[in-house]
Parts: C-alpha cells; structure tokens; sequence
C-alpha cells in the first residue's frame, strides 16, 4: 500500500493566503521526511476552500524541494487549461524530476471560473472528452493536431517528448478524477487509473472500480493491462491522528465546519444554477467516520479495510484539517512513523 498526503493550502477562517500556502509547502517537504510516497495537490480559484490556483505549478516547487517523494495534481481542472499547454507542463515536470510527476486531470464544476479564463459553460458540459483526447495524445504520440468542436490546430511536433526520459519510461502518469459513472466509463476507456473523492465511503468505492474494471475490458484492454493499471487507483481522504480516537474526532469537528462554511459557500455557478451545500458538521462527521480519524491502530485498521473491499492501494490523505501548521506536521510525522509501519 501506499499512502500519501492530499493537500488543498485550505484558508481556515482568521488565516490569510500565505499562512495557507506555507502550510501546504512545509506538509509537503514534512511528508517526504516522514517517509510517505506521495503529496497531491488541490487546484481551486477565487475561494478560500483552497488557495492554490495552479496545483502543475505548486508541483514543480515541490518538485524542486523533494529528491524521492512523487508529487501529483489532484487535480489540473482541465476545462480552463488549454490540453497542449498542460501536456507540455506534465512532459517538462516527468523529464526534470526524473519521472516523479502524476498528472490528475478532472472536470471542476460549472463555476465563475469558466467566465473569468473564457472556456465558457461548454467547455464543462460537452468538451471535456474532446480535451481529454488531446492531452492524452500529446502525452502519447510525437506530432499532434486536432480538428474537434474546441480544438482545432494543425498538426505540430511534441516538444518536449515525454518518452525521452533518460530512464526509457514512457509518459507521466496520468490519472482521471471521477464522481459519475460516466466520468468511470471515460476512464476505463482510456486506460486511465481513477483518483475517487474523500466524500464517499468503501461501497461506492467498490461499485465504481468494478464498474471501471467491466469498462476497461469491453473497451478493449487486456486482463492483465486492467489489473496493472487497477493497482494505479487513488483514494482521497482525511486523516487525524491522537492517542485517543475521541480527540481527533474533536480536533476535525472545532476546525472543519468553519473551514467547510466559509470555503464551500464561496463558489459561484458561472450561469446561476441553483446549489446545494452540504451540512458543514454532519459532513465533518461523516468524513471521521469513513476516514482514518482516531488511534494510529485504528487508522491502519481502516486503511487496510478500505484495501480490501475497494481493492485501492494508493491513498491521498487530507492531514491538514486542523488548520494549524505545528499540528499538520505532527500529524504528518505520525502517519509516517505509526501508521505506516502497520501496514507495511
């Protein structure tokens, strides 16, 4: 197994923007010390539910910070990013790390963000597989062009080229956040592993890898191509570690609802369409209950049980819902000294 940190550079209520992204770096630089595989970062505009506008860019700092942990996108909302200018990004940040880059795309919501970066509403209702195809073909051919709805360009050579690391392996690791059964079948199509939200508990988790598995094999994927890229799943979470499972339940249900409040009510629909926000207390409760929250025991225990009935090895692991910098790290320190070491 194994488990990373999922970091959003969340704005807790009374904290400015640098506060929140020094947070985010130092989690980062704190997660490859306490040994653990991977940071994942958020990507978000205009809200203070997380104040990291570019997660490719935040990666590459990380990148240049760290010398063995992998650093991904969790995710580039692909639908205000041009797919060719994102692939390039990707292609520069696999070669120069050595190949320690995964690029997580997703398709973000209908928000004001549309407007302000000219994508427009369609760019998240229709163009999304059409985007998809162009940055997956940028990360996988030498000479590209595209004649769709939204993307149309002659044909151009793919500089740089993402197989020419000098290690021989191929394109970075690319994978697909879904939340619908459509967003499963576009990845199981692909080939793409999935990245699945910290909002669901195992049972959906299960339903969609299967789902994805029965998708990926009547598009016409090998078994054994399916169970290699099946391994490459990712499941998001929030952990909070104590010596004792009521206090880091405690210390998520003083500082989530507040974070949860101010950053969630903060998006706005590019067209109007009316929203619903979730109870920011019940859903703090729900996320102690699906999540490793308590004990370093009982958050092995739930880790290992997601594992097993979900058939997820990778984690990304939300570490900073105390909203307090000493407490992140220690947190941190922790799912890497005691957690790790039972799973292991």
């Amino acid at each position: 197994m194994r488990v990373g940190t999922f970091v959003l550079a969340a704005q807790f209520p009374g904290q400015g923007h640098s506060e929140a992204l020094h947070r985010a770096v130092r989690s980062a630089e704190v997660a490859e010390e306490a040994g653990l595989d991977a940071v994942w970062l958020a990507e978000h505009h205009f809200v203070p539910y997380g104040v990291c506008p570019s997660a490719i860019t935040l990666a590459a700092l990380l990148l240049g910070r760290t010398r063995r942990i992998r650093v991904g996108t969790a995710v580039s909302v692909l639908p205000t990013a041009h797919p060719v200018a994102l692939g390039e990004q990707a292609s520069l940040l696999h070669i120069t790390s050595g190949g320690r880059f995964t690029l997580g795309v997703g398709r973000g919501g209908p928000w004001v963000d549309l407007e302000v970066f000219a994508a427009g509403l369609k760019a998240y209702e229709r163009h999304f597989p059409e985007s998809l195809d162009v940055l997956l073909r940028w990360l996988r051919q030498d000479r590209v062009g595209a004649d769709g709805e939204r993307h149309r360009f002659r044909e151009v050579p793919v500089v740089p080229r993402p197989d020419e690391l000098i290690d021989g392996s191929s394109a970075p690791e690319t994978i697909l956040a879904c939340t619908s059964a459509r967003s499963v079948r576009l990845a199981a199509a692909h080939g793409l592993p999935m990245l699945l939200g910290m909002h669901c508990g195992d049972d959906d988790k299960a339903e969609m890898t299967a789902l994805w598995r029965s998708e990926a094999l009547a598009a016409g994927h090998t078994p054994d191509e399916v169970a290699r890229i099946a391994e490459r799943h990712v499941s998001a979470g929030v952990v909070q570690l104590a010596d004792h499972t009521q206090d880091a339940v405690e210390t998520l249900l003083k500082a989530l609802p507040g974070w949860l409040r101010h950053g969630l009510d903060a998006h706005v629909t590019v067209d109007g369409r009316p929203r619903a926000m979730r109870d920011p207390y019940a859903y703090t409760e729900l996320l102690c209950r699906l999540h490793p929250v308590g004990t370093p025991r009982l958050a092995a225990d739930r880790l290992a049980a997601t594992a097993e009935r979900t058939g997820i090895r990778r984690f990304a692991l939300l570490a900073e819902g105390s909203g307090q910098l000493a407490a992140t790290e220690e947190n941190v320190r922790r799912l890497g000294a005691e957690v790790l070491p039972l799973l292991r």
